[in-house]
């Protein structure tokens, strides 16, 4: 019994010292604030509703990005990607008269292909994806032109639009829908064993194939789950905004990268932080919500968020490299990761990102 309460208490220790309950305190003193700040107009029903509504899609592309970053990728298509998946839906019922759930179900399923395409080709001709996912971009952003010109697609299905405005209780259904997705992308990537050899991939590549994980076929799985979860956000942007056009997904890509970062993924692979990734896109729309009430320059917004990512990055780097420095001190050994035939136990997920 005092061992488990021990473990315990040192559990709850390092979650007080994690990047996941730092970011959570930030959430609670900013919406705080916020709300004071409006004179409580800010915890008003409808000032709730607007708000989750609209971060429905930031928590949905952050972890999109978080899956490609587990392995070592990036994926610069993230908005390109969103962007032509909410336009194909748009023109799809607007245009062709396609029935909602049809609509909708075949942009998801086109944006996971797109991205089990890139993951492919890019284990087919090596290729760094970084240029590969640069290139789908520009590819995605002309297809997305092609699908609506210079007009707005806003005749799409009112039973859609009807989900995006949805909130029992005040909680919109599409930030119950990223939240749903956050939990099923938790259950996989910690429980599953294809999720733990994905991390076990990302962390050493050379020990997972040396245990017979196969790299490649997890940089493929990656990007096919970074597909879906476009997907779905380009489902949740759609039935939030009025209407879709050429610049949907356009600023996606910052925040896309900010949330998993500012959560605590690692950019050299191995790691996830799912709680801390929601709460991080969290925090960037407390900031953006900050910006409308205050009307402050969205330049400088932009410019902060820069800031605090470039310096969340270079404060891992060094935390890392002190850990390696104390580690190869002491002897240490980095963890194997485990063969393919056994439960993968060598690599721990982190719930909250590094403290």
């Amino acid at each position: 019994m005092n061992t488990i309460r021990d473990r315990g208490v040192a559990a709850l220790g390092r979650f007080s010292r994690s990047t996941t309950m730092t970011l959570l305190g930030v959430v609670l003193i900013g919406y705080l604030a916020l709300g004071v700040a409006s004179s409580g107009s800010f915890f008003e029903g409808p000032s709730v509703r607007t708000f989750l509504r609209y971060l429905a899609t930031p928590v949905l592309i952050g972890l999109a990005q978080m899956v490609a970053l587990c392995v070592g990728q990036l994926n610069l298509a993230v908005g390109a990607l969103g962007g032509f998946t909410a336009c194909l839906m748009g023109v799809l019922m607007a245009d062709r008269g396609v029935p909602a759930p049809v609509a909708v179900v075949a942009g998801v399923l086109t944006a996971t292909a797109v991205g089990l395409v890139t993951g492919l080709f890019i284990v087919v001709t090596k290729i760094n994806g970084f240029i590969v996912t640069l290139g789908t971009m520009t590819i995605l952003q002309g297809a997305q032109y092609g699908l609506t010109g210079t007009r707005t697609v806003d005749g799409y299905s009112a039973a859609l639009r009807d989900f995006g405005r949805a909130a029992p209780l005040n909680v919109p259904l599409v930030f119950v829908t990223a939240l749903a997705a956050a939990a099923l992308l938790a259950a996989f990537l910690y429980r599953a064993t294809a999720g733990r050899r994905l991390l076990a991939a990302g962390g050493n590549p050379l020990a997972a194939r040396l245990s017979g994980i196969s790299t490649d076929r997890q940089i493929v799985l990656a990007h096919a789950l970074s597909g879906l979860l476009i997907g779905v956000a380009a489902l949740t942007a759609t039935a939030s905004l009025p209407g879709v056009n050429r610049s949907v997904g356009g600023d996606w890509l910052l925040p896309s990268f900010a949330a998993p970062i500012i959560g605590g993924v690692a950019l050299t692979g191995g790691s996830v932080a799912v709680l801390g990734t929601v709460l991080a896109a969290f925090v960037m729309r407390l900031i953006d919500a900050a910006r409308a009430q205050f009307s402050l320059d969205p330049s400088w917004v932009n410019f902060l968020i820069g800031v605090v990512v470039l310096g969340t990055v270079v404060g891992g780097r060094i935390h890392q490299s002190h850990l390696a420095k104390r580690g190869g001190s002491r002897g240490s050994a980095p963890p194997v990761p485990p063969r393919s035939d056994a439960r993968p136990a060598a690599v721990s997920p982190h719930t909250g990102g590094s403290g």
